[in-house]
Parts: C-alpha cells; structure tokens; sequence
C-alpha cells in the first residue's frame, strides 16, 4: 500500500538520514517489531530500555512510509471531542484517554532532550476555532468538558481570536495550554540511531512474508528465505494493518497538505500555536521549524493512491480557499504539495493490544490526529505486556470493543 504521494515535505527538507541492511541470515530475539515508523522507533526504544534483545524491520527504508508525511501536531485533543467520547465509553474511559495524549506531549520532551535531539520539539498552544455559527453551543460544551476536567484551557471570543491571531470569519474558539510540534521523521531517525548504538538490530528492506506459531515462540520468514526466531512480535504498521486483520475496524482516509514560506508579519503567534477548526474534515495548520507555514485538511475516504493523488491540485486549491477565508490578506505561494493516508476509528481512539488471531504478538495501532502521542501510549502498554500486566487504557483500546 503507497501511503503518500511523491512529495511529503519531510523526506525533501531531511533527505535520507540514515539506511540499514537488509536481513540475510537466521535471527533470535525477545522482541520482533514490524514497521520502521515513529510509532516503531518509539516501541523499539521502550524494548531496549527495558533490557530486550530486539530486532526491528521494515519493507522501505525506514520511515518512508506515512511518517515522512506527517503534519507532526502534538495535541491531547482526540478527534473525537471529550464530550461525545464521554457519551461514547464513559467520562472515566474519556478523561483517561485525553489525560494519555496530554501526558505523551511531555514524555516527548523529556525523550527529546534524553537523546539531545535536534528535531525541534516546541511547546505550542492550540487553537480550535468554530468555522460556522451552529458549531459556536457544541464547541462550548466542549470547552465547558475539559475545564471539568482540569485541561488549562480559556474561551475567547470572535474578536478576540481576531485579536491574538488575526483571524477573521470566526465564532470563537478554545485556546488549550497544551500542544506541541516536531519534525517526527527526524526525531524517529534519531532514536534509531540512538538505540542501534545500544543493542537494537535494524533491517530495513525486509519484508515479514510467513509468520508460524510455536509454543513460546514465533518464528517470522522474511524476503529472501531469513528467518528470526521471537518470543513476541509488536506490529507498529498503522494503516497497513487493514491488510493483516480481516474485520472492519478502521476506515482509511486521505489528507492533503500545502507548505509554504510565511510572512510571519501577517499573522499573529502563528508560531507557537496549532490552529484547526470545526469543519468537517477540519483543516489544520503550524509553522514547520524552517519557518515555513504547513497547513493541510481536504480529508475523504481512501481508496487507492493513485486516485488520491490525483486530486492534489482540486485539494490545494480547497485548502487554500479556507485559508484565504480566515486571512483574506495573505497570499499563499505553495512550496511543497503531498497527500498521506491515516485511518479513522469509531470513537477517535487507537487500537493497541493483542488480537486473537495473532499468539504471541501485540498491536501498537495509532490512528487518527493523535497517531504520534497515542504511540506514546503504546510504550508504557508494551512494556506492561510483555510483563503480562495490563495498562488501566487497554479496554478502551482493544480489538473487538
């Protein structure tokens, strides 16, 4: 499955960071992680801290896949809002799983600084304003949630979203304290190239092919004939998974993003701050680390990459119809123009844990918006399984809810 088009504006600023050989020989190891996205890199860190003899693979080079089109928005906002979560499983299921993305922001910052990274994590605010009148009672009862549930967040008015950030043809907003940005395809090189120095087996190129079941242990072919003997297998393999597990349990959905240069004369704390909207796809926008102006939505059912990428130019256009909306002012002179594919799930939230078809193996899922920090997640839930216990999220997360 191709789960971008031909430009993601991450390989093009980064280039090829680092590659890995391709698995030639027979391998045994405690742990097998299958994809070399951040969501893998993430998992494979946990491992190694945790004392793993690990080995990880992946089909592409490493991190070519939906990582290298990824906006990189860190936010607790699930894409299901906390009040229909809360309808949907309850306020304590609710609460916890916006709690989860709050707190992977921060485990982020303090990785980033463990590993001296230089992928530009940076503390943002988020703001999500009402793109249409009717959207003004919902997107109160929604502030009005998180307040209760003690998210740092003020509401402000038409004229006030106007006058901290120059954004006309609003109805208001909820600015929330917590949010982030990164460069996730640099951040996932680097804690590749972190653990490897620490034990971690990387070979890319390499596609899991057969996978038999033993008693306390599987046994994984790859392309070419290798085989790698583990007592568990982590499949980090996002959207791919649709083509593993035979139930309907995602839907597949194409995004579009447009980066450009930005006036930073012509906005107002565009730079520390996530914008996104109630529209339905919402669009979102940040600044990239570069200074420039990233700003995607134009989401629809994902049905091959072909189609997808055919209607970047009718997308870009869309996009920067709604941009041209909120500041009338601005000409946007598009730089890099790609499309990526992310899955959307029935109530907003990841699918992490273990399937019953699949012994010995457990599933780091990361859907939607929240695919990063939900990895986040997935560390500390790992790192739980492979002790046999289970994560106080894992029934809200699992396959068959």
């Amino acid at each position: 499955m191709n789960l971008k088009s031909n430009e993601p504006f991450w390989l093009l600023k980064n280039g090829l960071i680092a590659s890995y050989p391709s698995l030639k020989s027979d391998k045994e190891c405690d742990v097998l992680i299958i994809g070399g996205g951040i969501t893998g890199s993430l998992i494979a860190h946990q491992m190694i801290e945790d004392g793993y003899k690990t080995i990880l693979i992946d089909k592409r080079e490493l991190c070519n896949g939906s990582t290298s089109a990824t906006t990189s928005m860190l936010q607790y906002e699930i894409d299901v809002p906390l009040y229909e979560l809360t309808e949907k499983i309850g306020r304590k299921g609710a609460v916890e799983s916006y709690n989860a993305c709050s707190d992977a922001i921060d485990t982020l910052e303090e990785l980033s600084k463990k590993i001296k990274s230089k992928a530009g994590f940076k503390r943002k605010k988020s703001l999500y304003f009402a793109s249409k009148k009717k959207d003004v009672e919902w997107l109160k009862k929604e502030y009005k949630a998180r307040k209760e549930a003690g998210f740092e967040v003020e509401w402000l008015s038409a004229d006030q979203v106007f006058e901290k950030f120059g954004f006309e043809n609003t109805h208001g907003g909820i600015v929330s304290k917590q949010g982030a940005s990164i460069d996730a395809f640099q951040f996932a090189h680097e804690l590749f190239i972190h653990n490897e120095k620490k034990g971690l087996e990387i070979f890319d190129k390499t596609e899991m092919v057969k996978v038999e079941y033993h008693k306390g242990f599987n046994l994984a072919t790859v392309t070419g004939g290798s085989t790698i003997k583990t007592k568990k297998i982590i499949y980090c393999i996002g959207y791919e998974s649709k083509n593993l597990i035979k139930e309907n349990f995602v839907d597949l959905k194409s995004t579009y993003a447009v980066v450009s240069e930005i006036d930073n004369d012509k906005f107002k704390n565009i730079t520390s701050t996530l914008v996104w909207n109630t529209d339905d796809p919402y669009i979102y926008m940040r600044t990239t680390d570069d200074g420039r102006l990233l700003i995607g939505g134009g989401d629809e059912d994902f049905y091959d990459a072909g189609k997808r990428d055919a209607l970047l130019e009718k997308k870009e256009k869309a996009i920067l119809k709604t941009l041209q909306k909120i500041k009338p002012d601005y000409h946007f002179y598009p730089d890099f123009v790609w499309a990526g594919t992310f899955g959307e799930t029935k109530d907003g939230l990841p699918y992490i844990g273990e399937h019953k078809n699949f012994k010995n193996s457990y599933f780091v899922l990361g859907f939607g918006g929240n695919g990063i920090t939900f990895s986040v997640t997935g560390m500390e839930m790992v790192s739980l399984f492979m002790k046999n216990k289970k994560h106080k999220l894992s029934q809200y997360f699992k396959f068959g809810r």
